[in-house]
Protein backbone atom coordinates (compact mmCIF):
# COMPACT_ATOMS: atom_id res chain seq x y z
CA UNK A 1 0.00 0.00 0.00
CA UNK A 2 1.47 3.32 -1.02
CA UNK A 3 0.99 6.64 0.67
CA UNK A 4 -1.78 8.92 -0.57
CA UNK A 5 -1.04 12.51 -1.56
CA UNK A 6 -4.01 14.82 -1.15
CA UNK A 7 -4.72 17.89 -3.28
CA UNK A 8 -3.21 20.11 -0.60
CA UNK A 9 0.06 18.21 -0.94
CA UNK A 10 -0.06 16.60 2.49
CA UNK A 11 0.95 12.95 2.71
CA UNK A 12 -1.42 10.60 4.53
CA UNK A 13 0.74 7.76 5.78
CA UNK A 14 -0.42 4.19 6.17
CA UNK A 15 -1.02 2.92 9.71
CA UNK A 16 1.97 1.03 11.16
CA UNK A 17 0.04 -2.26 11.07
CA UNK A 18 -0.78 -1.81 7.37
CA UNK A 19 2.85 -1.00 6.58
CA UNK A 20 3.99 -4.10 8.42
CA UNK A 21 1.44 -6.40 6.78
CA UNK A 22 1.62 -5.12 3.22
CA UNK A 23 5.01 -3.41 2.83
CA UNK A 24 7.47 -4.94 5.29
CA UNK A 25 9.55 -7.76 3.81
CA UNK A 26 9.75 -9.40 7.24
CA UNK A 27 6.13 -10.48 6.63
CA UNK A 28 6.77 -11.68 3.06
CA UNK A 29 6.98 -15.31 4.21
CA UNK A 30 3.28 -15.23 5.16
CA UNK A 31 2.15 -13.96 1.77
CA UNK A 32 4.38 -16.54 0.10
CA UNK A 33 2.38 -19.29 1.80
CA UNK A 34 -0.94 -17.68 0.88
CA UNK A 35 -0.07 -17.14 -2.79
CA UNK A 36 1.32 -20.65 -3.24
CA UNK A 37 -1.79 -22.25 -1.71
CA UNK A 38 -4.09 -20.16 -3.89
CA UNK A 39 -1.88 -20.83 -6.92
CA UNK A 40 -2.13 -24.57 -6.35
CA UNK A 41 -5.92 -24.27 -6.26
CA UNK A 42 -5.88 -22.54 -9.64
CA UNK A 43 -3.53 -25.14 -11.11
CA UNK A 44 -5.77 -27.94 -9.88
CA UNK A 45 -8.83 -26.29 -11.45
CA UNK A 46 -6.97 -25.73 -14.72
CA UNK A 47 -5.64 -29.28 -14.94
CA UNK A 48 -9.15 -30.75 -15.17
CA UNK A 49 -10.19 -28.29 -17.85
CA UNK A 50 -7.08 -28.47 -20.04
CA UNK A 51 -7.47 -32.23 -20.44
CA UNK A 52 -11.20 -32.06 -21.19
CA UNK A 53 -12.51 -31.69 -24.78
CA UNK A 54 -15.66 -30.16 -23.31
CA UNK A 55 -13.53 -27.19 -22.28
CA UNK A 56 -10.78 -27.08 -24.88
CA UNK A 57 -12.73 -28.04 -28.01
CA UNK A 58 -16.50 -27.69 -27.89
CA UNK A 59 -16.94 -25.49 -24.83
CA UNK A 60 -19.96 -27.56 -23.84
CA UNK A 61 -18.85 -27.64 -20.21
CA UNK A 62 -18.98 -23.87 -19.94
CA UNK A 63 -22.25 -23.77 -21.87
CA UNK A 64 -23.76 -26.21 -19.39
CA UNK A 65 -22.54 -24.07 -16.49
CA UNK A 66 -24.03 -20.92 -18.01
CA UNK A 67 -27.32 -22.63 -18.85
CA UNK A 68 -27.57 -23.91 -15.30
CA UNK A 69 -26.98 -20.40 -13.98
CA UNK A 70 -29.61 -18.95 -16.35
CA UNK A 71 -32.24 -21.58 -15.56
CA UNK A 72 -35.10 -20.55 -13.29
CA UNK A 73 -36.76 -23.50 -11.54
CA UNK A 74 -40.56 -23.60 -11.27
CA UNK A 75 -41.56 -21.55 -8.27
CA UNK A 76 -37.90 -21.01 -7.46
CA UNK A 77 -35.43 -18.18 -7.62
CA UNK A 78 -32.72 -17.59 -10.16
CA UNK A 79 -29.11 -18.19 -9.17
CA UNK A 80 -28.20 -14.85 -10.75
CA UNK A 81 -29.24 -11.91 -8.59
CA UNK A 82 -28.69 -9.12 -11.14
CA UNK A 83 -30.62 -8.84 -14.39
CA UNK A 84 -27.76 -7.08 -16.22
CA UNK A 85 -25.46 -10.03 -15.52
CA UNK A 86 -28.17 -12.45 -16.65
CA UNK A 87 -28.46 -10.55 -19.93
CA UNK A 88 -24.70 -10.63 -20.32
CA UNK A 89 -24.54 -14.42 -19.91
CA UNK A 90 -27.55 -14.92 -22.17
CA UNK A 91 -25.86 -12.89 -24.87
CA UNK A 92 -22.70 -14.98 -24.52
CA UNK A 93 -24.74 -18.18 -24.90
CA UNK A 94 -26.72 -16.89 -27.87
CA UNK A 95 -23.52 -15.86 -29.66
CA UNK A 96 -21.84 -19.20 -29.01
CA UNK A 97 -19.06 -17.43 -27.13
CA UNK A 98 -18.67 -20.40 -24.78
CA UNK A 99 -16.53 -22.14 -27.43
CA UNK A 100 -13.64 -19.68 -27.17
CA UNK A 101 -14.38 -18.41 -23.68
CA UNK A 102 -13.98 -21.90 -22.21
CA UNK A 103 -10.44 -22.05 -23.58
CA UNK A 104 -9.75 -18.58 -22.18
CA UNK A 105 -10.88 -19.66 -18.72
CA UNK A 106 -8.80 -22.85 -18.73
CA UNK A 107 -5.62 -21.13 -19.95
CA UNK A 108 -6.28 -18.15 -17.67
CA UNK A 109 -6.54 -20.39 -14.62
CA UNK A 110 -3.25 -22.02 -15.60
CA UNK A 111 -1.46 -18.68 -16.00
CA UNK A 112 -2.85 -17.35 -12.72
CA UNK A 113 -1.70 -20.46 -10.90
CA UNK A 114 1.80 -20.32 -12.37
CA UNK A 115 2.12 -16.60 -11.69
CA UNK A 116 1.14 -16.99 -8.05
CA UNK A 117 3.27 -20.04 -7.38
CA UNK A 118 6.48 -18.65 -8.90
CA UNK A 119 5.71 -15.18 -7.57
CA UNK A 120 5.72 -13.38 -10.93
CA UNK A 121 3.65 -10.17 -11.06
CA UNK A 122 1.64 -11.38 -8.08
CA UNK A 123 -0.58 -8.30 -7.97
CA UNK A 124 -1.64 -8.73 -11.60
CA UNK A 125 -2.17 -12.49 -11.25
CA UNK A 126 -4.22 -11.95 -8.09
CA UNK A 127 -6.33 -9.30 -9.83
CA UNK A 128 -7.32 -11.61 -12.67
CA UNK A 129 -7.90 -14.41 -10.18
CA UNK A 130 -10.23 -12.14 -8.20
CA UNK A 131 -12.02 -11.15 -11.41
CA UNK A 132 -12.60 -14.79 -12.28
CA UNK A 133 -13.81 -15.61 -8.75
CA UNK A 134 -16.17 -12.65 -8.88
CA UNK A 135 -17.68 -13.86 -12.15
CA UNK A 136 -18.22 -17.36 -10.80
CA UNK A 137 -19.95 -15.89 -7.73
CA UNK A 138 -22.10 -13.62 -9.92
CA UNK A 139 -23.19 -16.71 -11.84
CA UNK A 140 -24.37 -18.31 -8.60
CA UNK A 141 -21.42 -20.60 -7.92
CA UNK A 142 -20.25 -20.22 -4.34
CA UNK A 143 -17.98 -23.21 -3.66
CA UNK A 144 -14.52 -21.90 -2.66
CA UNK A 145 -14.79 -18.76 -4.78
CA UNK A 146 -15.59 -16.50 -1.85
CA UNK A 147 -12.51 -17.57 0.09
CA UNK A 148 -10.29 -17.37 -2.99
CA UNK A 149 -11.65 -13.89 -3.73
CA UNK A 150 -10.70 -12.68 -0.26
CA UNK A 151 -7.26 -14.24 -0.65
CA UNK A 152 -6.77 -12.54 -4.00
CA UNK A 153 -7.77 -9.15 -2.59
CA UNK A 154 -5.23 -9.31 0.24
CA UNK A 155 -2.55 -10.42 -2.22
CA UNK A 156 -3.34 -7.36 -4.32
CA UNK A 157 -2.88 -5.19 -1.22
CA UNK A 158 0.42 -6.95 -0.48
CA UNK A 159 1.69 -6.88 -4.07
CA UNK A 160 5.00 -5.24 -3.10
CA UNK A 161 6.11 -8.08 -0.84
CA UNK A 162 3.89 -11.03 -1.83
CA UNK A 163 6.42 -12.04 -4.47
CA UNK A 164 9.51 -11.07 -2.49
CA UNK A 165 10.47 -14.74 -2.19
CA UNK A 166 9.83 -15.36 -5.86
CA UNK A 167 10.29 -13.98 -9.34
CA UNK A 168 8.99 -10.53 -8.35
CA UNK A 169 12.17 -9.95 -6.36
CA UNK A 170 13.96 -9.67 -9.69
CA UNK A 171 11.13 -8.50 -11.97
CA UNK A 172 10.05 -5.56 -9.85
CA UNK A 173 13.61 -4.46 -9.25
CA UNK A 174 14.02 -3.89 -12.99
CA UNK A 175 10.73 -2.02 -13.10
CA UNK A 176 11.96 0.15 -10.25
CA UNK A 177 9.74 -0.81 -7.35
CA UNK A 178 9.64 -1.49 -4.53
CA UNK A 179 13.17 -2.52 -3.51
CA UNK A 180 15.25 -0.32 -5.76
CA UNK A 181 16.96 2.61 -4.07
CA UNK A 182 18.80 3.37 -0.86
CA UNK A 183 17.90 2.53 2.66
CA UNK A 184 16.69 5.44 4.73
CA UNK A 185 19.76 5.47 6.93
CA UNK A 186 22.03 5.55 3.87
CA UNK A 187 20.55 8.69 2.35
CA UNK A 188 22.47 11.84 3.13
CA UNK A 189 21.20 15.33 2.50
CA UNK A 190 23.58 17.38 0.31
CA UNK A 191 25.17 20.40 1.97
CA UNK A 192 24.21 23.65 0.30
CA UNK A 193 26.95 25.80 -1.24
CA UNK A 194 28.60 27.99 1.36
CA UNK A 195 27.13 26.04 4.27
CA UNK A 196 29.61 24.93 6.91
CA UNK A 197 29.01 21.53 8.35
CA UNK A 198 28.82 21.53 12.10
CA UNK A 199 30.51 18.83 14.17
CA UNK A 200 28.64 15.55 13.77
CA UNK A 201 26.85 16.74 10.61
CA UNK A 202 27.12 14.37 7.62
Amino acid sequence: MSNIISKSGRVIEDPPLARFLFSDTRFAWFWTIIRVLIGLSWLDAASHKLSSPAWMETGEALKGFWMGALAIPDGGKSKIAFDWYRQFLQGMVDNGSYVWFAKLIAIGELMIGIGLIVGAFVGIAAFFGALMNWNFIMAGSASTNGLLLVGAIVLILAWKIAGYYGADFFLLRYIGTPWRGHKVDEVKEPIATGQVASPGQA
